[in-house]
């Protein structure tokens, strides 16, 4: 079954709409190939429509430039960081909040029961979690106790890089490549393909393991705007969309560097479902 486009995708048409977001949203990002780019883009966009933001996360993020967040609190201990966010959301809109410095301008992140904690607080609109590490490779598999995506999470945005196809698989291109091997039965060294990607986006102990089930799950193969990249992203997609996976509702082709930042949609659907 072919995947279906949005119907008139304009260049114009929002991030917020490509991935089909509701009026509140915890998202999680997990996966590899653009997750803190998406999440200070979206936050951009969010803060454009008069939404309130807070972006964090569970694991580790380059520090964002003002731009990307316009105030960044730091602190060890979560009651202080409540505190800023209560004083401060409705004055700068977006807050980004970690919980240390370290080395190579990076943030420590915060606890899942933060997260929780400022979401039933009700303050923002929408709070986006990076909520898994790559290491800047644009493939990945989780390793155990990875990803850490909040209980409370309803959507989860699981991105690959369309630049990872044909790469070999090692340590040079793929975070934990001998994880990937093992998913995919793929040997080290060999090319990453379609069906490797696909595998690592369905599989169970795949890209978003542990997705609470309640949470809807939009994939966004990322940097379409390579040489052929759509018409890969779409190889890719279908493979995806062939699996027939419960819990993925649409894919994304993606160039978050660029703009427009979304090339295609794509929608999984049923055979119930008429058009």
């Amino acid at each position: 079954m072919n995947p279906k486009p949005i119907p008139a995708f304009e260049e114009s048409t929002p991030l917020t709409e490509a991935f089909g977001l509701g009026t509140r949203e915890m998202i999680s990002l997990v996966g590899a190939g653009g997750k803190t780019t998406l999440m200070f883009r979206l936050a951009k966009e969010l803060v454009c429509k008069g939404k309130k933001v807070i972006t964090t996360t569970t694991t580790k993020i380059m520090e964002p430039s003002r731009a990307e967040s316009p105030s960044l609190v730091i602190d060890s201990e979560d009651e202080k960081i409540k505190a800023f966010v209560g004083r401060h959301l409705s004055q700068f809109h977006h807050i980004t909040i970690a919980r240390e410095r370290l080395g190579s301008k990076k943030l420590r992140g915060v606890s899942p029961e933060l997260i929780t904690a400022l979401w039933h607080s009700g303050q923002m609109d929408y709070l986006i979690v990076e909520a898994d590490g790559a290491a800047g490779r644009p493939v990945k598999a989780p390793r155990e106790g990875e990803p850490v995506i909040p209980r409370e999470t309803t959507l989860v945005v699981a991105l690959l890089g369309i630049d990872g196809l044909g790469l070999e698989l090692g340590e040079e291109n793929v975070f934990r490549p001998e994880r990937v091997s093992r998913l995919t039965g793929l040997a080290m060294g060999g090319p990453i393909t379609d069906e490797t990607m696909a595998v690592l986006l369905t599989h169970p102990d795949g890209i978003f393991k542990g997705a609470p089930l309640s949470s809807r799950v939009v994939v966004c193969l990322n940097k379409v705007d390579v040489v052929n990249g759509i018409e890969k992203g779409k190889r890719v997609a279908q493979r995806v969309l062939d699996q027939r996976h419960h819990q993925i509702e649409r894919i994304v082709l993606g160039q978050l560097r660029r703009d427009p930042p979304v090339a295609e949609v794509l929608f999984q659907h049923h055979p119930s479902e008429r058009f």
